[in-house]
């Protein structure tokens, strides 16, 4: 039984129905519904969402990811002219896309990724641009084309701690992780950098503690920490509810340690009121 800080009204009305026919008639993924986000409602009521791009078909098994595995179809070359058609007509001031992984593709996705930052900017260039990338399998040329496209914010997630990699994300490399986070700082110091956690998969406090002075090591700028739930009965099950108060005395750690914004809380995700932590980043 879930407590009850995770007990969340479902939001209704106009704005809800407008977003979801918006991402209907352009053909677009967002990763709210891909991944059963629990915030969609909220999200889509507020007129924002994260579009997911590269399709919906992931090429790693992570086992706390609702997202669908197997084999994706191929790159739409119109899809960037989508999202920035989408991003204008919701008239959105920051914008959020990440991706599925695609291991199939030589350089990962980074051009597509490359050519929606332009797309948007070409339409909307006041808009402040957020992209989540995947690992690109550690690839210093992709890392380097999606910085050269010159996004506000590059978010990568590390997802857990390093002990439960092997369990968690068994296709990818907590060391890798960092580094790419390392190397959008090098090419570019101006790019804001993020990363996020998800807790309650068996970590201890103390492990949440390194990982964070691990994250400033490389200078990330920004950190999400927020509750896995489990999305269904074949991926991993939740180990511990984290309440709302270890939330914010996390949150406080993360200040102290010099991240220049930090959300935190059960409902946290990498991209949730991604605009507010942009500002407190700004502020900082």
């Amino acid at each position: 039984m879930k407590p009850d800080w995770l007990i969340k009204p479902l939001p209704q009305g106009e704005r809800l129905v407008e977003v979801g026919r918006v991402l209907s008639r352009l053909r677009l993924h967002t990763v709210c519904q891909s991944a059963l986000c629990p915030n969609l409602g909220e999200c889509f009521s507020r007129r924002t969402a994260t579009f997911m791009i590269m399709g919906n078909i992931c090429t790693r098994n992570c086992r706390f990811c609702a997202v669908e595995k197997g084999k994706p179809t191929p790159l739409d070359p119109d899809e960037p002219a989508r999202i920035a058609a989408a991003a204008q007509e919701l008239q959105l001031l920051h914008v959020v896309v990440t991706s599925v992984t695609r291991d199939d593709l030589p350089d990962g996705g980074a051009d597509h990724f490359a050519r929606t930052i332009a797309a948007i900017r070409e339409v909307n260039p006041k808009a402040t641009v957020e992209v989540l990338i995947p690992d690109f399998r550690g690839s210093p040329a992709a890392i380097e084309v999606v910085v050269r496209a010159r996004p506000d914010i590059i978010n990568h997630n590390l997802e857990t701690i390093p002990r439960l990699y092997g369990q968690v994300r068994p296709r990818a490399d907590y060391q890798r992780s960092l580094e790419i986070l390392r190397a959008v700082k090098e090419l570019n110091q101006a790019i804001w950098t993020k990363s996020g956690m998800m807790l309650g998969l068996g970590e201890t406090n103390e492990e949440v503690l390194e990982v964070m002075k691990d994250l400033r090591r490389v200078d990330c700028d920004l950190l999400t920490l927020g509750q896995y739930l489990s999305p269904s009965s074949e991926h991993l099950p939740v180990t511990r509810f984290i309440h709302p108060d270890e939330f914010g005395e996390l949150a406080a750690q993360g200040r102290k340690l010099g991240f220049g914004g930090v959300a935190s809380g059960p409902f946290v995700r990498s991209s949730y009121r991604a605009d507010e932590l942009l500002r407190r980043r700004e502020e900082f």
